[in-house]
């Protein structure tokens, strides 16, 4: 799909989707809950639909009452098929591959896209270290395992991806008999740790930790009652909507929750850093075009997924930006840093990476063209948003790419007043 976006002044409101990353957690529990788990507000996204497909080939049923309501039914226990396709999506890759180790079947995982690319070495490493069987493509998919994994002391370098942690959080938590301890070392993506811990915790696990170094899995009584969640606003999604309007707009965007512990909830301190006012209520934001966009340095180690809209917020600075964190970037759908730096040239913007930092130059005026969004979801929704500023007509190819995480995306953005012509 081409999407055409011409300069455009936006205006209105929006209902923010889901958080996938908050959504396919509460799959992989509701799964592992012996009983009823109703899940409000579910996603619909890519990631979403391959994380319910999983759940479904491992036994669980589902019933949607609504758009806005879905029923799980689980014994708890997993009843596998031969193979598990997880789409595109990286988390649910690591966290059902873990989960799958409660059994002692031989599962293999698979994928697409981009997912087929991505290594998998760190997780196998941990496969090794627990004496689980497993083939791989030397490294890649598809990966064939066979549990049945067990609960132990354990030291897990996290410095790749805090996925393989959350993964195997989840299987420990489900198996414990008595208190186990995890080490880790260079834990990246605290705070997707923190959503993992609270949606465990949602589902009556205990599960600690001191200065994300040492974890400690407590054994968990079984809860028989429904259990009712309410998937969270999505962070992710909503800080390009927060760029465009600081950028040429006002808008209130509904939906998030102000106390959450999702990652990308950092936009809110880059946007004060930039010199953006936004006014909260309840759970809305309100949220319109700043006078002068400061320049600003921001560590972005832990919520990379924002490197995307930060550039373009940081080409409309009023001096040089630093964002660190350029090492996070590699594993994603595409070689983001090298996407980021390729498509904003084209442009007009001026980006470069110095070790671990993209250095951005700001006081730029962006000129229409034709950019690829790389199949990256986040590249296809930057580039759109630039195209509202940009000085004639942008076209963004491979914008499908958004409904990896925001199938919306240009319905929301249509809404806005924004002038958008999407071609097949």
């Amino acid at each position: 799909m081409i999407a055409i976006v011409q300069p455009s002044e936006i205006s209105g409101e929006i209902y923010i989707p889901p958080s996938k990353s908050m959504m396919q957690r509460v799959c992989a529990l509701a799964l592992l809950h012996d009983g009823h788990t109703v899940i409000h507000h579910p996603g619909d996204s890519d990631d979403d639909l391959a994380a319910l497909s999983i759940i479904l080939s491992l036994g669980a049923k589902l019933k949607f009452e609504s758009v806005e309501k879905l029923e799980v039914w689980s014994d708890g226990q997993l009843h596998p098929t031969k193979s598990l396709h997880c789409s595109e999506s990286g988390l649910s890759l690591r966290l059902f591959a873990f989960i799958c180790t409660i059994s002692n079947e031989t599962i293999t995982l698979t994928g697409e896209g981009s997912l087929l690319y991505r290594s998998m070495q760190p997780m196998i490493d941990v496969f090794s270290a627990l004496k689980i069987e497993h083939a791989s493509n030397d490294g890649y998919l598809p990966i064939t395992i066979k549990g049945c994994i067990q609960p132990q002391q354990l030291h897990v370098d996290a410095g790749n991806s805090s996925q393989y942690l959350t993964g195997l959080l989840f299987a420990f938590a489900k198996l414990a008999t008595q208190p186990i301890q995890v080490h880790v070392q260079n834990l990246v993506s605290k705070p997707y740790i923190d959503l993992s811990i609270q949606t465990l915790t949602d589902f009556g696990y205990h599960v600690s930790h001191h200065q994300y170094q040492v974890f400690t899995i407590l054994p968990a009584k079984p809860i028989h009652q429904t259990i009712e969640i309410t998937i969270e606003g999505d962070w992710s999604s909503a800080s390009f909507f927060l760029v465009a309007a600081a950028l040429n707009g006002k808008i209130k965007i509904k939906g998030l929750q102000q106390d959450s512990v999702q990652a990308d909830k950092k936009m809110l301190e880059v946007l004060s850093l930039a010199n953006v006012t936004i006014h909260m209520q309840s759970s809305d934001l309100v949220i319109e075009k700043a006078t002068t966009i400061h320049s600003f340095d921001f560590d972005a180690t832990d919520c990379p997924d924002l490197f995307p809209p930060l550039i373009l917020l940081a080409l409309h600075g009023n001096g040089v930006s630093n964002i660190k964190g350029v090492h996070r970037l590699k594993n994603k759908e595409s070689n983001r840093a090298n996407a980021i730096m390729e498509e904003f040239k084209k442009l007009g913007g001026k980006v470069e990476v110095i070790d671990d930092y993209m250095i951005v130059e700001g006081n730029c005026r962006l000129t229409g063209a034709v950019v690829s969004a790389h199949h990256d979801h986040r590249m296809a929704m930057a580039l759109s948003i630039a195209g509202l500023v940009a000085k004639g007509e942008t076209t963004i190819e491979d914008a499908e790419a958004v409904d990896k995480s925001y199938p919306k995306f240009y319905e929301h953005l249509k809404s806005l007043n924004a002038s958008v012509t999407l071609l097949k």
